[in-house]
């Protein structure tokens, strides 16, 4: 999608645009709430239209239209038109509740079936998306999503991914979408320490093709249990001083992995603060809704938690003040529904 234009809210309420005999009953107070509730962005004031709207007379509608510039444009023969742009942009914020809304009724493994298959077809591709898919599922979730797939499109995953993605990506998607990670708590502590030290020489040599080309930076990152990268991952902050994902800075698509892998709060919460600060794009907004879908009922206190050590306020304050009606309060409950788990 286009870049959002950016918008100001002007509201002229002084200038005299009855006409003999007509009545002006809404205040100007309302008139700028009724535009607020247009506005968004992640979603619209749907009670304020309710309450505005239905009092208007033709007159009100009128000192609407002309008190609303970033949403109606002055037309050559004299009548206030919707700016095509913003009529667009209006549709998709009525549609972010109903999108939450079908998302969370959706079959787990029908919902991040219809994420895999968006996550390759978008311009740019969302490799993050897929990543976070793979590593933040457990292996039962994931192979459900798989057949999932298989059923709604014809193709398994390994295929799609083979299919659209080049190179080192395309080596490291495919061995994580394959993979059935081993779920238990046994660790082999000789091969961590070994495993440690393989992935810092990789790093350390600060050459990008050297690092994607080790088949044993590969095979660590894409057949290990989470709770054996967890331990590595300890290991190597013990012996080395930095994180992990830290050192992998610079390739961002390992970095994700990393994260989604040994760290899930801290990768959500850092796509809920991108989603919420000032001038998203369209495909980091939707994450607002992917993230506390399908979090809710997994680890939405741990996020929440991250989200206010990291950032400084509650993640419900932040939702209330970024989102808007019926999508805001639909959000707000599930997090507080998360966080009551």
């Amino acid at each position: 999608m286009a870049e959002r234009k950016k918008i100001t809210i002007i509201v002229r309420m002084g200038k005299k645009l009855k006409k003999e005999g007509e009545k002006i009953t809404i205040s100007p107070e309302e008139c700028e709430a009724l535009i607020k509730a247009f506005y968004g962005p992640h979603g619209v004031e749907e009670k304020s239209m309710l309450e505005i709207l239905v009092k208007c007379n033709p007159a009100d509608l009128t000192t609407f239209r002309k008190n609303s510039p970033c949403i109606f444009l002055d037309d050559e023969y004299c009548f206030e038109k919707w700016d095509p742009f913003h009529m667009k942009y209006l549709e998709i914020e009525f549609l972010r509740f109903q999108r939450a809304v079908i998302q969370r009724t959706m079959h787990p493994w029908e919902r991040d079936a219809l994420l895999v298959r968006k996550s390759l077809e978008e311009k740019p591709p969302l490799y993050n998306l897929l990543i976070e898919l793979a590593c933040t599922r457990t292996s039962d979730e994931f192979l459900g999503a798989r057949k999932a797939f298989q059923s709604l499109y014809s193709e398994s995953v390994e295929e799609f991914v083979a299919v659209k993605v080049q190179g080192f990506q395309r080596r490291l998607l495919v061995a994580l979408v394959s993979t059935y990670r081993y779920e238990g708590m046994r660790i082999d502590e000789a091969a961590i320490k070994l495993e440690c030290q393989k992935l810092a020489r990789a790093i350390k040599t600060d050459k990008r093709n050297e690092i994607e080309n080790d088949d044993e930076v590969l095979r660590i990152l894409t057949t290990r249990s989470k709770h054996h990268l967890k331990t590595i991952h300890k290991c190597y902050k013990e012996d080395y001083g930095s994180n992990l994902e830290e050192d992998l800075d610079d390739i961002q698509i390992l970095r994700d992995t990393v994260n989604c892998l040994c760290a899930p709060p801290i990768y959500f919460s850092k796509i809920l603060d991108t989603a919420m600060s000032i001038g998203p794009t369209e495909q980091e907004m939707e994450a607002l809704t992917r993230v506390i879908v399908t979090r809710t009922d997994v680890d939405m206190k741990d996020i929440a938690t991250e989200f206010d050590r990291k950032y400084g306020a509650p993640l419900i304050e932040r939702i209330e003040s970024a989102a808007l009606g019926n999508y805001r309060d639909f959000l707000v409950a599930l997090v507080k529904r998360g966080m009551a788990n």
